[in-house]
């Protein structure tokens, strides 16, 4: 009888830690942002969920593809050095700088002008708004 609580602990043990490292591994991607948002599905046609708590939702949605967040201020250079990102190319459009780069933090990116894109970095007067791999929808 011993032997079976000893190997129920084990085995209930082993799933909390399965729980965390999952949990680990699925922690949100941006930190202190605003207005955070989760990409699920395919990625141009990704279906974008607000999320005022991004933890706990890329837990419960099994197909988050990206995510991203707003930020007040110019944050480039600060995203850029924390994510020890390699700028790759540049685009400036209607008052909005999109900056294009890869980070080898980041997990998958998207081929995108020759390179494969994994952080994009968006800053227009005093917003900033960063995501992986791409930013969908508007900023």
């Amino acid at each position: 009888m011993r032997s079976l609580w000893k190997g129920a602990a084990v085995l209930l043990c082993a799933a909390v830690c399965a729980f965390f490292a999952y949990a680990l591994l699925r922690r949100p991607v941006f930190e202190g942002g605003g207005s955070y948002e989760l990409y699920l599905g395919a990625s141009s046609g990704a279906r974008i969920v607000q999320s005022d708590f991004p933890a706990r939702d890329k837990l419960l949605y099994a197909n988050v593809r990206g995510e991203s967040a707003r930020y007040a201020g110019d944050r480039y250079l600060e995203l850029k050095e924390k994510f020890r990102a390699e700028l790759l190319f540049t685009e400036r459009a209607a008052g909005v700088t999109n900056y294009y780069l890869i980070s080898p933090l980041l997990g998958e990116g998207i081929a995108l002008e020759g390179g494969v894109v994994n952080l994009h970095i968006a800053v227009s007067g005093d917003t900033t708004v960063a995501g992986t791999p791409l930013i969908f929808g508007g900023f």
